[in-house]
């Protein structure tokens, strides 16, 4: 397969090459604004749009940050994700109860609503304004940003069926929801939401079932980079166990080096090549 020059604006069904490009726009997304509207240019969007909110504490974020750009025939949002470490103490604390989903279906973490809650506006905004020749709509983030893209992908399904998104593509994106709003989302967003997990990746296994769980369309990344559609438990387990194995030096830090964007960007330029 060739790699793609740039994205693919007329795009409106899943690709690897559209995998590919959503994934360097959620890295985009840990940019400066220059940095973004430079590279949004690039790729051949015409209009970017930043958003941003500074939480106070003791809300365990500083802030939530995404960026909405559109062309004449493609809108992405992209939302930025966080440092491992400061995920990791954030969702394992079970202390704050989840809150009511989207529309009232279900429910979700509930740092990530608060966190969504704080740009979702400005979000909503930005695609009507910006949605002017019927475009398709792209929701896509990395760890924290995954989940952020995930609830505002349903947000707007549940109660603006109008801008409903043609896909959320996220990356070591942690459990988001409960089985009642998952559900929801495989039904509303069925072969148009793909949850891509690198190998031993920490992140995608937390916050802990049964309260909180996963969509079901996962696209799985092995311990050699080979992306697969499907990955039975026991052939995940076994895989995940060569995986902490590869570095004999620091297998404690497999979890943590397979979160970074990076490595999903790397992984499925492999796959495409």
């Amino acid at each position: 397969m060739t790699m793609p020059s740039t994205v693919d604006h007329r795009a409106r069904s899943y690709s690897l090459a559209h995998a590919y490009w959503l994934a360097k726009a959620s890295g985009l997304a840990y940019k400066d604004n220059a940095a973004i509207e430079e590279q949004a240019r690039a790729w051949g969007f015409e209009k970017v749009r930043h958003h941003q909110t500074q939480f106070t504490p003791p809300f365990p974020l500083q802030d939530t940050q995404a960026y909405t750009t559109a062309s004449d025939h493609m809108i992405i949002i992209a939302f930025r994700g966080t440092e491992p470490a400061q995920i990791k103490d954030w969702l394992s604390d079970a202390t704050t109860p989840p809150r009511r989903g989207p529309g009232g279906t279900g429910y979700v973490h509930h740092g990530f609503a608060e966190a969504l809650e704080s740009v979702y506006p400005q979000v909503k905004d930005a695609l009507e304004e910006y949605r002017t020749n019927d475009q398709s709509i792209w929701f896509t983030g990395h760890s924290l940003g995954g989940a952020l893209a995930v609830l505002a992908g349903a947000r707007l399904y549940l109660e603006e069926p109008r801008l409903a998104a043609d896909g959320v593509y996220t990356y070591g994106q942690p459990r988001t929801c409960d089985r009642l709003l998952a559900a929801a989302c495989n039904k509303g967003f069925k072969n148009r939401m793909y949850r891509f997990v690198n190998n031993n990746d920490v992140v995608p296994q937390m916050p802990p079932e049964p309260v909180f769980t996963h969509v079901d369309a996962l696209r799985y990344i092995d311990s050699r980079g080979r992306l697969h559609e499907t990955m039975p438990l026991l052939g995940a387990l076994t895989d995940r166990a060569k995986g902490l194995t590869a570095d004999a030096l620091a297998p404690a830090s497999d979890g943590v080096r397979d979160h970074f964007i990076d490595a999903y960007v790397k992984a499925l330029e492999k796959n495409l090549t």
